[in-house]
């Protein structure tokens, strides 16, 4: 997993095709008194070619852009992956598609996330994300989140089986929220989130790791995966 400084000046390349946002992003990021700006780029083979040059701590990426118009901060991040797994990718995006999260977990979850760009209010909000990645944790916008368990919820008895409060805990874990900090969002114990968080391993079959990101892992993996027979 990547360890950087907590307040260390952040090492950034990002890239997108459409001019206007990269001016945006180019005003937010200045805003962000600890994040240094390396390279703006406008397609995916400009990106991946200063990600290696200078080796960032985060690439934040549109995901559809030149050259092949789709898939692109997919294909970076496994680019990256094969490189160096230090650096991490930050997907910034329109589309809210499931699909391209869980395949960029293919690679592992450390270090990697996937945000709406109308979901990102405000540059403190874009700085947490960019620090998170590039610790090593992982960041999924909620509204992917909440696609995979609509698209899972109808079909599969194991996900029918959680309660209202369950189901607001796991789309917190699967943010790569601590038991803390879903205790604080959610107005709960901590006492009271671990027996929820518990209770999902268990109604879902999944392993009660307690690491962080591997538990993102597992949980976008499980609401990503096609239901079970018989469901």
């Amino acid at each position: 997993m990547v360890s950087r400084v907590e307040h260390a000046p952040l090492r950034v390349i990002y890239g997108d095709d459409s001019w206007l946002v990269r001016q945006a992003l180019a005003e937010v990021l200045a805003r962000c008194d600890g994040v240094e700006v390396l390279a703006i780029c406008e397609d995916g083979d400009a990106l991946l070619a200063a990600a290696q040059a200078d080796r960032p701590d985060v690439v934040l990426t549109d995901m559809r852009m030149p050259p092949s118009g789709h898939g692109e901060g997919l294909r970076i991040s496994r680019s990256l992956a094969a490189i160096d797994r230090s650096i991490g990718v930050l997907v910034l995006s329109q589309y809210a598609e499931p699909a391209y999260g869980l395949a960029m977990l293919e690679d592992g979850v450390d270090g990697r996330g996937y945000l709406l760009k109308d979901r990102v209010h405000n540059a403190g909000a874009l700085e947490a994300a960019l620090r998170a990645v590039a610790s090593g944790s992982s960041v999924f916008d909620p509204a992917m989140i909440g696609s995979l368990v609509e698209r899972r919820d109808a079909s599969d008895p194991e996900l029918a089986r959680l309660t209202p409060r369950e189901r607001d805990v796991l789309a917190a874990m699967a943010q790569g929220k601590s038991n803390a900090s879903i205790a604080e969002s959610l107005v709960l114990t901590k006492k009271a989130v671990e027996k929820h968080v518990s209770a999902i391993f268990s109604k879902l079959s999944l392993p009660g790791e307690e690491i962080a990101s591997r538990r993102v892992a597992a949980v976008l993996r499980y609401l990503g995966e096609s239901p079970h027979p018989g469901g």
